[in-house]
């Protein structure tokens, strides 16, 4: 039996890296996931991956309200609520103070933060009492990285919302915490690293991080899974670092 056996859970960006990793997880810990992304072949090879009677695909934007509401049809029909909320899904683009745009400041917020807002806000009716909501956050909104800025708003907002609605939902004892990841290998750093010489710059990256490495997605998604079971029943509110020591000294 696993920790989340017969469970229901969420997960936003489910398609590739830190989703898909955690979609596998939640559902190996007994689960029934479903995830969503905007990309339906990614979807459909994620439900692959994990086995069609572990997971449902919902093809959709979290930015667009109309796909979250089809989301969560989906998720009711069936018929045990929702114990488990992993939002993750977010957008990454990078500028400095002098290149940001009205376009990439919006596509970020839209995406990051009322994204995540109404993924949490449009669940609540489907939320089991107990459930777990995790927030996915990042080492950014910390540390100030030149040309992350809008990046690591939209990131530190999502760690301030992560408080007030644990204090809002704590009657229900829905727990809402964040996990922080550090530098990860994803697709997504995979991208970052193609505008230069990516082994050179993921050498850079590995650098900085006291344990010598870039992480790997299912490290992070050992921390979602943490928070998701009854192992963290007594943490509420909290910023869970999955950085290697990256922002921690």
């Amino acid at each position: 039996m696993g920790q989340l056996e017969g469970k229901t859970a969420v997960v936003t960006g489910g398609g590739t890296g830190i989703g898909l990793a955690t979609a596998v997880r939640l559902a190996d810990e007994g689960a029934h996931v479903f995830i969503t992304g905007r990309r339906k072949t990614q979807l459909d090879a994620a439900v692959e991956t994990i086995g069609s009677a572990r997971a449902t695909a919902v093809a959709g934007d979290i930015s667009n309200l109309a796909d979250l509401d089809r989301l969560y049809d989906t998720v009711g029909t069936r018929g045990r609520g929702l114990d488990v909320l992993f939002a993750n899904a977010a957008a990454a683009s990078f500028a400095t103070l002098e290149q940001i745009t009205e376009e990439h400041f919006d596509q970020t917020f839209d995406v990051n933060v009322r994204g995540t807002v109404f993924t949490v806000q449009k669940a609540l009716p489907l939320l089991n009492d107990g459930a777990s909501v995790i927030l996915n956050s990042s080492v950014r909104a910390d540390d100030g990285v030149a040309a992350f800025g809008t990046y690591a708003a939209s990131k530190a907002a999502l760690r301030s919302f992560a408080r007030t609605w644990a204090n809002e939902l704590k009657d229900r004892n829905i727990r809402v915490n964040v996990v922080s990841p550090g530098t990860i290998d994803t697709p997504g750093l995979d991208g970052v690293a193609a505008t230069t010489d990516a082994p050179v710059t993921k050498a850079q990256f590995a650098a900085g991080v006291p344990l010598g490495r870039i992480g790997r997605a299912d490290e992070v998604a050992n921390a979602v899974a943490f928070l998701a079971s009854e192992q963290s029943s007594f943490i509420l509110g909290a910023n869970l670092y999955v950085d290697g020591g990256e922002n921690q000294f």
